[in-house]
Parts: C-alpha cells; structure tokens; sequence
C-alpha cells in the first residue's frame, strides 16, 4: 500500500489522515506534515490512522514530538482510528495510556469543541 498523507484545517483544528505504513522512509513526511500545524497554534490537531496497516518506532517517535508540543502549548493532539497493529505498537511502549485516543475522529473533534464551550 502507498503512503498517502493529507491535512486541513477548520475552525483552528487541524485533521490529517494517514494511510499505507508509518516507518523511518515515511514517518518524516509525518512529521513535515504536522510541523506548519505546531507553529500556526492550532487549538487542536487530530491524527487518523484509519488507513494505517504498520507503525514503527520512528513514526512513534514523531507522535511523542506532536505530544510534546501539546503539553508545551497547552493544546489537543489526539489520535484516532487506530487499526490493531498500530494500538499494540502504542501498547507495548506503554503510550497507550499517554496519548489521547479516540475511536472516531468525530469523537475527538466533539473533545475540542467541549473544551472550548
């Protein structure tokens, strides 16, 4: 499967879909795709891996880096539609339990908003 990466932005929360497989080849694109949403102060961004098949620890390294922007500015990174393989590789590095997940990506817009009321 082709890695594939778009984002958009609405109401100052950002959306990015990802599909194909999160590795050290394609994970920078990853992380050039979120860079521009970290300096705009976004209020929020949420991640989709609905179409994500693999993740290795260097697309994980690249979602600690959009966790630690959010804890610095104060502001929602949320991942959402996460297939098996890419929970369990959150799982087994214990991050499950430090990321912000969601099942769908209408749950995590419904996060933001709330914040924000």
């Amino acid at each position: 499967m082709d890695f594939k990466i778009s984002s958009s932005e609405k109401d100052g929360i950002a959306l990015v879909n990802v599909e194909g497989e999160i590795d050290m080849f394609t994970s920078p694109n990853l992380r050039d795709t979120l860079l521009p949403f970290f300096k705009k102060k976004v209020r929020g961004i949420i991640v989709d891996f609905t179409g994500v098949s693999f993740m290795d620890s260097s697309g994980i390294a690249t979602l600690v880096e959009g966790l630690q922007w959010s804890k610095k500015e104060n502001r929602k990174f949320i991942l959402t539609g996460l297939g098996k393989t890419v929970y369990n590789a959150l799982s087994l590095t214990k991050l499950d339990n430090v990321f912000t997940i969601k099942k769908h990506t209408q749950a995590a817009l419904d996060l933001i908003s709330k914040d924000l009321a």
